[in-house]
């Protein structure tokens, strides 16, 4: 089996405005009671997880994380393949670590150790 997509991450300019429209149009459970104020989604039954937040720069996006074991050899390959690196291995918490790459295309992918 391939790497799954485990997370999910929806960002914009009023994240408190896209933690209501998301919470009411999909009745999502929202969370962002932590220092950061990330909205986090509780995963509903045969779904998956995610967040909804303000961006950190720029307009915002929709990002998919797909887990996996080696986030750094999994960027490095996403390079060798045309990929570019937009944040390296980075642990965000006790528990997770991410790392972000853009596609050929453009399209910003996310790698998480969750």
């Amino acid at each position: 089996m391939g790497n799954p997509v485990v997370h999910f991450e929806i960002t914009g300019q009023d994240g408190e405005a896209l933690k209501k429209f998301y919470g009411e149009l999909f009745d999502w459970k929202i969370d962002s009671n932590n220092p950061q104020n990330y909205g986090f989604v509780a995963a509903e039954e045969g779904g998956l997880g995610g967040a909804v937040a303000t961006a950190q720069q720029g307009p915002g996006m929709l990002t998919v994380y797909v887990g996996t074991d080696d986030i750094s050899g999994k960027l490095k390959q996403a390079t060798d393949l045309g990929g570019t690196v937009v944040m390296p291995e980075t642990k965000v918490s006790d528990d997770v670590t991410i790392g972000l790459f853009t596609d050929p295309e453009g399209h910003v992918i996310g790698l998480a150790n969750m």
